[in-house]
Order: structure tokens, then sequence, then C-alpha cells
């Protein structure tokens, strides 16, 4: 095995055993690489020549050449890269990197290849990939940070996606999910003539009614329409006895509970024969759902929250009602984020006070049901370290019907006011080590200044346990703090609490909504110190997209620029201020990056020689337009004034 030299190639090295791709350096252990390689020289003459690192993924080979200068990352003729100049490919990475995924393709059995061109040092580099055939064809693919896209849990995905261009199965189930949740937003309007606010209500009490299936004390043939004995009559037997089942006390709550549900049984449309059906709605929804969203929602292993998502779409169709009750939910990707950020651990204590569908108290109840060590500690997560608060009474009735449906957790559900619950009475009864919020959004004003984003997140914070991490996503104003009331909170909240970065995130990340997010990060009771150096990242292109007729989905770089974020993040790798910015704050400042950032890069010298080409274009051009004297210093001390 060869010895790494230079700064460069350990970089480089760092970063695949990050990703855990395992590759060779100058050498190859697979004999039929290094046979190839034996000829493989990039001066083309026949004699051995070894890429910084090749190897093996599956079935894929991947072969990396790397530059410590910017300059050398690509030569181009006619915008084709050269292989066929011994004085070119030797002196550039991406030259260098082609030249032998053709070598090793054109005599071993290898069909497919990542070749990659590096350039640069750790906070100022190019990645490139492209993907090479057995015919040596290339397709020259988007730059990356990292090389998580290519190890053995990824790679395949990112070959479907990006070469080629197919949905992937995430992708195909979105959509279906879309297509489903249009069609029965369209039934439950059609055939149960319903608001908007019972519709998810009436989906959430279908799903436990088959939950109680699963016990044998429901049958979908039992709904035959029967006058006196309704449908209605025997969902909400169904739902009654799967709440009991479920443990959900006290009678209060479960009195709540079944309140919401209560639609179910006295709505006489949803009851009564449909000519149409030529059966009850009730009974068509329950066919419907029991086909589509119940076997997803019961049986995934994943944080996604299925019935937030349907939620979203009733919504949407309905004229963004839910926008107007400042509910905006988040997306699963998120969710995610947020438990990487806070660096969850599977003996945290997990706060949402305003919990909506229950979207992170899901995304952490997996994260940490993975990380448990035996069967003992998966039931305590569920029973006694999920916390969540929610105001409205049919917000509420669904999160406490997703927590049912994903494996308890429902007990520690609440239908209250957080602004109203004092801060210590929070913290005994949750002892929380993790906040995560998402609050409404645009309710605060100056005659109801406790409705501020910034209030609440102050109140999360002082809710929590010493030490605690909390990140909150918020509109951007919310780090501006425009109004008077709102600069005072922000001032308040350093005195007690330290701020550790805030992160920009995609425009679209709230697709339809018109909202620029953002996620801050903060420890609870630590005062925030003077010289602290806090984070701020621009995480615009976060490698998701808006795709018509589906919303915002993931692209092939949505992992590798994941993967970046959380190096940076944690202090793995340094990143060039245009990503992030390390500064102290002030209460007055606006806490974003765009408010801290300035451009420290040294220009290449392309970038000279293309500011001097513009330059001479531009004076060539007044010349000929008869502008010349623009440019003659002379007139130009003519025209100076005392």
């Amino acid at each position: 095995m060869a010895r790494l030299e230079g700064s460069t190639d350990l970089w480089v090295d760092h970063l695949l055993n990050d990703a855990g791709v395992k590759l060779d350096y100058q050498s190859s252990r697979i004999k039929n690489i290094d046979e190839a390689l034996h000829t493989g020289s990039k001066r083309l003459n026949g004699k051995p020549g070894y890429p910084e690192y090749v190897g093996v993924v599956k079935d894929f080979l991947l072969v990396i050449e790397d530059k410590s200068s910017l300059d050398d990352h690509v030569f181009t003729k006619d915008d084709v890269i050269t292989t066929d100049d011994p004085k070119i490919v030797p002196d550039f990475a991406l030259n260098g990197a082609l030249h032998y995924a053709r070598h090793i393709l054109e005599r071993t059995s290898y069909k497919k290849c990542f070749a990659f061109g590096v350039s640069g040092n750790e906070k100022l580099h190019k990645i490139t990939p492209m993907f090479v055939n057995e015919r040596g064809d290339y397709d020259v693919l988007p730059d990356v940070e990292s090389f998580v896209s290519f190890n053995e849990k990824n790679i395949d995905e990112y070959y479907l996606k990006e070469v080629l261009h197919e949905d992937t199965d995430e992708e195909k189930t979105t959509a279906d999910i879309l297509k489903d949740a249009a069609q029965l937003h369209e039934d439950l309007r059609t055939y149960g003539q319903l608001k908007d606010v019972d519709k998810p209500l009436v989906v959430s009490g279908i799903l436990l009614a088959l939950r109680e299936g699963e016990s044998r004390n429901f049958s979908i043939d039992s709904l035959t329409g029967d006058n006196v004995n309704t449908d209605g009559s025997k969902l909400m037997d169904a739902i009654k006895s799967n709440l009991r089942r479920s443990n959900v006390q006290p009678q209060t709550k479960l009195d709540k509970l079944l309140s919401q549900f209560s639609i179910i049984k006295d709505s006489a449309k949803l009851n009564t024969k449909d000519d149409r059906l030529g059966m009850t709605p009730l009974r068509y929804y329950t066919e419907f759902i029991n086909r589509t969203i119940y076997q997803d929602i019961r049986y995934t292993n994943s944080s996604e929250d299925y019935l937030g998502r349907f939620y979203g779409e009733f919504m949407s169709y309905s004229g963004g009602d839910g926008q107007s009750l400042g509910i905006i939910l988040t997306p699963k990707h998120v969710t995610e984020l947020f438990c990487d950020l806070v660096d969850l651990k599977p003996t945290d204590h997990v706060f949402d006070p305003t919990c909506g569908t229950a979207g992170f108290l899901i995304a952490a109840m997996h994260n940490m049901l993975k990380q448990a060590s035996d069967e003992q500690q998966q039931r305590d997560i569920r029973r006694n370290n999920l916390y969540g608060i929610e105001l409205q009474d049919y917000m509420f009735t669904i999160a406490t019907t997703n927590m049912i449906l994903r494996g308890d957790g429902k007990s520690n559900l609440k239908n209250e006011d957080f602004l109203l619950q004092p801060a210590t009475k929070l913290q005994t009864e949750t002892m929380a080590t993790v906040g995560m919020m998402n609050p409404p959004y645009s309710q605060g004003s100056k005659k109801d200044q406790d409705q501020y984003e910034i209030n609440f997140i102050k109140h999360l914070l002082d809710s929590l346990l010493p030490g605690a991490r909390a990140a909150v996503i918020v509109p951007q104003s919310t780090m501006v703090g425009k109004s008077k009331a709102e600069k005072q909170y922000k001032e308040a909240i350093l005195k007690e609490h330290t701020l550790e970065g805030v992160i920009t995130c995609n425009p679209n990340t709230f697709y339809g909504v018109g909202t620029n997010p953002v996620i801050a990060v903060f420890t609870a009771h630590e005062p925030h110190p003077a010289n602290k150096q806090v984070k701020f990242i621009d995480f615009r292109d976060d490698g998701y997209k808006v795709s018509p007729h589906i919303g915002l989905v993931a692209t092939s770089q949505a992992k590798d620029r994941k993967q970046y974020l959380l190096d940076v993040w944690r202090g793995n790798v340094e990143a060039p201020t245009k990503f992030c910015v390390k500064s102290t704050v002030k209460p007055t400042d606006e806490w974003l990056h765009s408010f801290y950032y300035f451009n420290d890069e040294i220009p290449a010298d392309s970038d000279f020689d293309k500011s001097v080409g513009d330059y001479l274009d531009f004076e060539f051009s007044m010349v000929i337009a008869d502008r010349e004297y623009l440019f003659d210093d002379k007139a130009g001390d003519n025209d100076e004034t005392d």
C-alpha cells in the first residue's frame, strides 16, 4: 500500500472514510484492476500508472484523481475533456480520472464507473463526478461535497436518479401518496359534504377502527348501512375500544378525543347509502383508507408523517385554510435533520410544545428507537421520552392518533395553550433535554406581542432543563426582530440561553406557503458568552427541488448536501464564508448568514484574466461608439470641480 502524501490526498482520504467508502491509494488489491493499470500511465506510454484512489462499490468501479490547485481541475477542447494528449492528461484532475476510467473499463469486465476529478483543499475545492460506461462514453454530473452518495447504501439510488433519470422508490411512493390524498379529498367532499376541518378527523377515526380490527373487534364487512345500528356507530365503538386498548388516560382526555370523532356517528350523510357507491360513504372511505394509507402508516419503518402529509394535501385543496390558522406542517427531511443537529440520544426526553400532527415527535421516536440498546429502552422511549402540546382540538386528535398508530407516546400529548403553561411546571413534567418546534407563523402583532415566534422560542428554552438542546424552524423575520418587543425577546434569550447557530433554508421548504425559513439551534439555561463564535450557514441549496404536481422532492444531491452541512456544523470540515460564517452576536444584529457574510476568497488567476478581458471588451466597445474620451486622463482632470 502506497503512503499518502500531500494535503489534498489526505483530505480526500478523510472524506472517503467519513462516507464509508473503502478505496485503495495509488494501488489496487483487486487483481484485474491492478493488471489493467500496469499499462495505465497518464503519459500514454504503456508504462504503469495508478490514480490517487481506485476500488469497487457493489458493481461500480470508482476512480479518483486529485490536484492541489483549482486551476488544474479540468482541460477541455470544444467542451470535450481531453484524454489523448500526454502533455495535458497528467496535469488535470478530471482528465486523469477519465483516462483511468476508460483504461480500466476497456481491460476488465466492469461496465459502470464513477470517475472523480478533485481539486483544491478542504475549504476551497471542486469535486466533480462523471459516469463512464463500458464504451468509454461519459456524462459529467453535478459537483458534490462528499462521497456519501457513493457508499454501498446510496450508490444504487444515485445511479438510478442521476444517470438513468428514473424516480426512486421514495419518489414513486410520494407520488402515490399525493394521488391517493387528492382522490380521498375529492371523495370526502363529493360523498360526505364534509368541512375541511372534519376531513382529517374522519380519516383519523377510521384508521383507529382499522387498528382495532387487528384485535378482531372490528370488520369492514360489518358496515352494512343498517339504519338502526349505523356504520358510524360501529366505527365509533371500534374507535372507543382502540383508544381504551391504547390506555389513553385520563378519562377527560378520552372523552375529548371521542367528542372530536363524533361527526362519524352524527352525520346522516355519512351513514346513508349513496346510490352512486352502493354503500355508505363511511364504508367506502374505510375500504379506500384500508387499501391505501393504513398499511403505509401502520407498518412502515419510517419517520414519515403520513397523516401530516395527507392533512397538508387537504389544506392545499381547500385554499390554504391551515395557513390562516398559522399551521405549517414540517417536511420529513427537516424533522430528521433536527435529530442530527441536536445530536439526539436514546436517553433524551423530547418536547414539542406546538406539535401539530406530531411530525417532530415521530421523527425523534424513530431516531431514538434505532439507537436503543434493548427492548426495555425502546419501551421507555415510547412511554416516557416524548412530550407534546397542541392547542387546536382537531390537530391534537390527529397527533394522538398518529402516535397511537406509531406505537404509543400518546399518553404524553396534551391539548393546552403552551404559552399559558408556566416554564417551571413544564420543566418538572417533561424533564426535557431536547426541544423541537415549528411554532404558529405570523400571529404576533403590537396588540398581541406574545404571539411573536421569538416569544415561542424564549418560552420553549425557559421550559427545558439546563444544558438542553433546542432546534426551531421559523421565518427569517424572526431572526431579524424588527419590532421593539421582538428585539427585547432576543436580548432576553441571550441573557439566559446560548445561540449555537442559524441555518438559512431552501425558500421552497414550505412549498406553496411563501415563507423563507431558517433553523435556529440553542443551548438552554447557559447565558450566551460575549465572545462565542456562532455559526451562520447558507443552506438554501439543500438538494431539494420543486417537482410539478408533486411538490418538494429530493434530488440525488440531497444526501451529499446534508452530509456537508452536518460536517460543517460539527466542525469536521472548514467551509468558505459563502457557506458558513462564524461571528459573535448582539441582540440588535440580524441573526442571519446574509448579515454576517463577507467574501474572503482570493480570486483565481482565471478570475483575473476574465476581469481584464471584460474591461478590454468594454473599452473596445466604447471606442467603436466614439466614446474613447472616457479613457482620457486629461478629460477626467477637466471634469473635476472644486
